[in-house]
């Protein structure tokens, strides 16, 4: 017998034409015959615009007949035998070694602009006529670049692309305040083994930055040209009618830095460019003695990105199927790169910040102790996205859509000698989004093995059940200029759309005016869960999206037994979840056929940025808008 990416039996016979099939798919892959016009004329879709199984190559085969996202059977691996990767700290470079010199203009010498289309900078840079200095105090030179690494102790090495040629890459440490300048150099050539495009350009989600250093999709470059973006780190507001000076209530921790090119984001991604980008202020310093007091970093504070991916059951190494429209869900469970490792700690606090990178699954997350299933291994909750709530919240678990993240201390003061693990209780069988089933403690995936048995240290940080105070959360009270509303559905052959129309990085669907408020309406359909998130800014729920955080203060409340519910679909058996969810977020859970009202500023800065959902297989095939800030914006209700 062999087994699908559910962990589900299937026999010989079933088994050979699912690899079959995933093997034909391939093929289709790497002669590029991958684009929805030619497989229509080749007879290879059906009406609804799913591949036909009887051709040999549909991601349906792999389910046994009724699709359920299962499309990959990797070979088995043994886990929790590699260690936790800790990424290096980025370190920066002189300004005068960076040649050619960066300049304010675009340098469309080195970076052309060909037609209508985007390629490199084509802006000049906003900040330095605000005032912001040029040259910057700090300055980077990242390269993105194929790399050989160990995922696993039974798989052969990988070749994935990342940032300096690992993934996840560098982990930049900056400081509000200190604005720096990241120059981005494509490096991407040769052989793609069958997935990603060599053109990009990085997002840094969800900075207040400028259009033009934002990651716009459209702003890609070509191998052999580079990319300089213009990171200020300065307060929403600076620049506004609304708080002159910024306002520090606004403050982001967590970020991370991901390609964007569009139409390639989930490929290139899944291929390995992403990393972190963590910022700190006067009081969330990475200085345990100092501000918050949170544990210090990097010694105590530790990123952790989650990741499940596919590999070949021949030849073992990483695949992505490009003919899932839907959502690829992986049966091997990375964590910074690694297949299930392990992390050795100290009985003391911890900071852990989680990202789930995705590329389609939805998790929530627990601390589970196998050898006793029933305790109740409870921790805090202090930040969601990149924000800090305004006290920490006690939570058994906690929930995360695609790109969302979650800081959270887990006391392990009084564990030493025991052994826990990081477990997605949550289960999903497609890329439509998860069942609402909870498993049971120890059913689920364990992701990571973590191990009290470092010699006891100092712990100078503050207790979270002391519930020291962070943020405030900021008015929603000021008036819309306009409000809008978003739809995001599929049609009838399967494409995904917002508003009923498809992506045009070229146009923007609205335009937004600088210095004003809007509230937005998102609305989800058929049976589909969505992670939207938007660009630049973060929001505030003023309704809908009921359940997402455990505590009423925040519109949500835990339920006895098995977990937790988010607009009625995550974790069945949590009880009633209810209220208005006002914590600041960038990016929100849109459940099945769901509603969402937003509040949101549009501050400082003027240009183009996108919406979309961040299950990125559906970003990458049209489910994005664009739209502007300006001086001027308009007053259209539905774009």
């Amino acid at each position: 017998m062999e087994f699908n990416s559910l962990g589900e039996r299937v026999s010989r016979a079933r088994f050979k034409e699912m690899y079959n099939a995933f093997r034909n798919r391939q093929e289709l892959i790497k002669a590029g015959l991958m684009n929805r016009r030619s497989l229509l004329k080749m007879g290879l879709l059906s009406s609804t615009g799913y591949l036909l199984a009887k051709n040999g190559v549909s991601a349906w085969a792999w389910g046994g007949g009724t699709y359920n996202g299962g499309q990959c059977a990797s070979p088995p691996t043994t886990p929790f035998t590699l260690p936790l990767p800790i990424m290096p700290v980025k370190q920066p470079i002189a300004w005068s070694s960076l040649t050619p010199a960066p300049q304010i203009a675009p340098n469309t010498t080195i970076n052309p602009a060909t037609g209508l289309r985007y390629e490199g900078r084509t802006r000049a840079h906003q900040a330095p006529p605000l005032g912001f200095p040029f040259p910057t105090p700090v300055a980077y030179q990242v390269t993105q670049r194929a790399g050989l690494v160990t995922v696993s102790n039974q798989l052969p090495q990988q070749t994935i692309w990342g940032f300096d040629g690992i993934s996840p890459g560098p982990t930049y440490v900056a400081q509000y305040g200190t604005p720096v300048l990241v120059r981005n150099v494509n490096a991407l050539a040769g052989d793609n083994s069958g997935f990603g495009f060599p053109s990009v350009t990085t997002h840094l989600h969800n900075a207040h930055n400028p259009s033009e250093s934002d990651g716009f999709p459209q702003d890609f470059f070509a191998s052999g040209q580079y990319y300089d973006h213009y990171y200020p780190n300065v307060l929403a507001g600076f620049n506004s009618t609304h708080l002159p000076n910024g306002d520090v209530n606004e403050s982001l921790s967590t970020l991370w830095y991901h390609d964007h090119r569009v139409d390639f984001t989930s490929q290139n991604v899944y291929k390995g460019l992403a990393g972190f980008y963590l910022l700190f202020n006067q009081y969330d310093t990475g200085n345990e003695t100092t501000g918050f007091r949170l544990p210090s970093f990097p010694d105590y504070d530790i990123p952790m990105m989650f990741a499940d991916k596919c590999f070949d059951p021949s030849s073992g190494q990483l695949v992505f199927d490009t003919f899932n429209l839907d959502g690829i869900l992986g049966d091997k469970f990375l964590v910074n790169g690694v297949i299930q490792p392990v992390l050795h700690v100290h009985p003391r606090r911890y900071r852990f910040r989680w990202l789930n990178s995705g590329p389609s699954r939805f998790q929530q997350l627990y601390l589970t102790d196998l050898t006793n299933l029933s305790a109740n291994n409870q921790f805090w909750q202090i930040s969601n996205d990149g924000n800090l709530l305004p006290t920490p919240i006690q939570v058994p678990a906690v929930a995360l859509g695609v790109a969302e993240r979650a800081d959270v201390i887990v006391d392990f003061t009084a564990l030493a000698g025991k052994t826990l693990y990081i477990e997605n209780r949550l289960e999903q069988t497609n890329g439509r989004g998860p069942t609402g089933n909870v498993k049971s403690a120890g059913q689920g995936g364990l992701l990571l093995k973590i191990v009290v048995d470092l010699p006891q240290v100092a712990d100078n940080s503050v207790n979270p059940a002391t519930l020291p105070a962070y943020y405030a959360l900021p008015s929603t009270n000021a008036t819309p200029r306009v409000q809008r509303s978003f739809k995001f559905d599929q049609t009838r052959n399967g494409e995904w759309t917002v508003n009923d129309q498809f992506f045009d990085g070229l146009h923007p669907r609205f335009t937004v005016q600088k210095n004003s408020v809007e509230t937005w309406s998102l609305s989800g359909g058929r049976d589909w869960e969505h992670p939207i998130h938007i660009h630049f800014e973060e929001f505030q729920i003023l309704s809908g999206a009921a359940g997402l955080y455990p505590d009423s203060q925040y519109g949500g409340t835990w339920g006895g037994g098995s977990g937790w519910r988010s607009g009625g679909s995550w974790g069945s058996g949590g009880g009633a979840s209810t209220g208005v969810n006002k914590t600041r977020k960038d990016v929100v859970r849109l459940t099945s056929r769901g509603d969402v009202k937003i509040f949101m500023r549009f501050r400082d800065w003027v240009g183009p940025y996108p919406m979309h959902c961040h299950n990125i297989i559906h970003e990458d095939h049209a489910m994005m808008i664009r739209f502007d800030i300006a001086t001027n914006g308009d007053t259209n209700t539905r774009p």
